[in-house]
């Protein structure tokens, strides 16, 4: 294990986003391959990329992704106010084992995308202007009335929909128990999604790898070479100091 992956880390952070990017994997033949990142966000408003690890390809299991918290907690992490993912099937059950206070909460955009996937293009404008009153309703039951609503609208014609939000909908309303700024940042994994995208840019431009070794050799470098300047990190501060005024008085008992 490099140094970079060994480093100690913070003691609690108010948000931990996880999404993965596919990399070409040259493994007797050539086949995409998950690459995990772990962004953190501390309680100073610090983002970092806390690790990598690569994944076999087959949806990991909850004793993987056990794995990969064991290894967060053993460099230094005791707490986690929310994680925030994908559909990264194993995960909710590893973060209860390894963070027993933390909350599990799916990427609300990643949702919406892939109701798009489900409906005709030519309706995917009315589609988010009706769905933005479920994710924005004040409560779990106003959510749920919307969602019927919405369902009553477009489910019929397409009721993969309904199944779609049905199987995500324990991972989809924890936020809605928080006000509007922590909602704004942890409805999201716009967090890891820039980084991810420079990613994709690196891995396009080589094709694909030799190994598991190559590909996080690429990614790592990458990471390096993020913001020299610190003019990002800046940024990303000032945005999240009303969620983080906010998360001082949510988790007050939880930070020292």
């Amino acid at each position: 294990m490099n140094t970079w992956m060994a480093r100690p880390l913070e003691p609690i952070y108010a948000a931990i986003f996880i999404d993965a990017i596919v990399v070409k994997v040259r493994d007797g033949q050539v086949r995409n391959r998950p690459f995990y990142a772990a962004i953190g966000v501390d309680l100073d408003g610090h983002k970092d990329v806390l690790g990598m690890w690569a994944g076999d390809g087959d949806g990991e299991s909850a004793k993987y992704w056990l794995a990969v918290l064991t290894e967060l907690r053993n460099r230094g992490v005791k707490d986690v106010f929310f994680v925030v993912c994908d559909g990264l099937k194993g995960l909710p059950d590893s973060v209860s084992a390894a963070f027993p206070q933390a909350i599990v909460q799916t990427c609300i955009i990643h949702l919406i995308r892939n109701t798009f996937r489900y409906a005709s293009r030519k309706y995917w404008d009315q589609i988010a202007r009706d769905l933005r009153p479920v994710y924005t309703a004040p409560t779990e039951a106003a959510a749920k009335a919307r969602f019927e609503e919405f369902a009553e609208k477009w489910c019929t014609m397409y009721p993969a929909i309904r199944k779609l939000w049905e199987n995500a909908w324990t991972e989809f309303i924890p936020f809605l128990d928080y006000d509007v700024e922590i909602r704004r940042i942890i409805c999201s994994t716009n967090a890891i999604e820039s980084l991810n995208a420079r990613y994709r840019r690196a891995v396009r431009a080589r094709g694909h790898f030799p190994n598991d070794a190559a590909a996080l050799k690429c990614l790592y470098l990458v990471t390096r070479s993020l913001d020299p300047t610190g003019r990002g990190r800046a940024r990303w501060v000032t945005r999240w100091k009303p969620a983080l005024n906010a998360f001082a008085i949510t988790f007050e008992g939880r930070i020292n």
